[in-house]
């Protein structure tokens, strides 16, 4: 199945739907895709046969706007587990791969307030030139759980989503040469959607540790990333299952797989030069598409003028 979380033109309240081809079969107003989660999926599954049966409306995906799948997740996670994208990235700073980046995969804490879906504006964080995107595929959680097994963090997953972790790289410089962070590098946007992809579509792509879908990113339509989910170090089940050590994931929790292999212009920049890949700037369209789960677009506008940290 694959769902989406929109909102109808000049009504502020988000709606659920199924996709199917280009409509959706929306249900009745009131429940948010996070209330179909919590089990094996039966919940879920049963409200896409309500809505392919007995639509409360059917709209045309052109009419409506998309928001991200879970608007506002209760955490956010999002891992480094793109073994070439790690490794190319080290290498321009000239250091060697870290033996604890086999060890276990590291994540960061991303704020989960500042979603945006496809199609709406990205402003350009204050103070920063240098503007970056992340070409990603985030799993979500679908059941509750703690300290799970690889195989049980597997299960739990309710579908997929592109994600675009956007990045303020001279913020993100100055940030973590302080041994924090990325915060306010990272914290102002995070693209996601356009929909949400049960796993059991998916399953035709299986191999291996994850999926043989193809990820390209395009900047005002010229092609600058192109990669393969399936080349994944880390598996989503053993992202969830390290997530969930010592604690609790809960259905909705939102687990990005950071960047893939040239999924960004910093990794594109330090490997073929700045003047082929310059950074973002107002006007720019940044396109993230991954087979099976749709396009992710977003369109760089205007920011506000920096303010300082501290009056003086």
């Amino acid at each position: 199945m694959k769902w989406a979380t929109f909102r109808v033109p000049g009504h502020h309240a988000d709606r659920v739907g199924l996709v199917v081809d280009s409509r959706i079969y929306a249900l009745e107003p009131g429940p948010a895709l996070v209330d179909l989660l919590g089990d094996d999926g039966e919940i879920l599954a049963r409200a896409g046969e309500r809505a392919r049966a007995d639509p409360a409306d059917v709209l045309d995906l052109g009419a409506v706007r998309l928001r991200p799948p879970i608007p506002r997740p209760s955490t956010f996670r999002d891992f480094y587990a793109f073994e070439q994208h790690v490794r190319a990235a080290r290498r321009a700073r000239g250091l060697e791969m870290a033996p604890e980046w086999y060890q276990v995969p590291v994540f960061y804490f991303s704020n989960p307030g500042s979603l945006i879906g496809s199609g709406d504006d990205l402003a350009a964080p204050l103070g920063s030139r240098e503007l970056d995107f992340e070409l990603e595929v985030a799993a979500v959680v679908g059941r509750a759980g703690s300290s799970l097994t690889t195989e049980e963090a597997e299960r739990s997953i309710a579908g997929f989503a592109i994600l675009n972790d956007w990045s303020a790289r001279d913020l993100q410089r100055r940030e973590m040469r302080l041994g924090l962070g990325p915060a306010k590098a990272k914290d102002f946007a995070t693209s996601v959607g356009p929909f949400l992809v049960t796993a059991d579509e998916l399953a035709p792509y299986r191999t291996g540790r994850s999926y043989a879908l193809r990820m390209t990113a395009r900047v005002n339509g010229v092609e600058y990333s192109s990669a393969s989910l399936a080349d994944v170090y880390w598996s989503f089940g053993e992202m969830i299952s390290y997530a969930s050590r010592g604690t609790r994931v809960e259905p909705g929790d939102l687990i990005g797989s950071g960047a893939c292999a040239t999924g960004c212009i910093l990794e594109l920049s330090l490997t073929s030069g700045s003047a082929s890949y310059p950074w973002l700037k107002p006007g720019d369209e940044v396109e993230l598409e991954v087979e099976q789960l749709g396009a992710l677009r977003n369109r760089i506008v205007d920011g506000s003028t920096a303010r300082p940290a501290r009056s003086v």
